[in-house]
């Protein structure tokens, strides 16, 4: 019984001591184990130039996308079903609740009009 009495003040303090989806999210934005998504999306989800080269004399960007706007039905698909055409790295060991914690902060990012 002592036992119980001793935990329940931590169960009640216990929301405190944990971050929350949206802050997990940018943990996972900035480092999901593998390649930072913020390292080709940007610090705001709004895409950036990942390369640049020249071919006939003109100059070709490759960019990621702006993915504020993403759906989260769009972002389950592109981390999970992997394409060996595409430059996106591979995201497959993402659990559904980080993926829902990714969309959560992703969809924080979106510009306020």
């Amino acid at each position: 019984m002592k036992k119980a009495i001793f935990l329940l003040p931590l169960f009640l303090l216990a929301n405190e001591w944990f971050i929350t989806n949206k802050e997990y999210g940018k943990m996972l934005y900035n480092n999901p184990r593998g390649i930072s998504c913020a390292k080709c999306h940007g610090k705001k989800a709004t895409g950036k130039i990942i390369a640049k080269y020249k071919k006939n004399k003109k100059t070709i960007y490759i960019k990621a996308p702006n993915i504020q706007n993403i759906t989260y039905e769009k972002l389950k698909k592109r981390l999970l079903n992997y394409n060996k055409l595409s430059i996106m790295p591979k995201y497959s060991y993402l659990t559904k609740q980080e993926i829902e914690a990714l969309f959560l902060y992703i969809k924080s990012q979106r510009s306020k009009k």
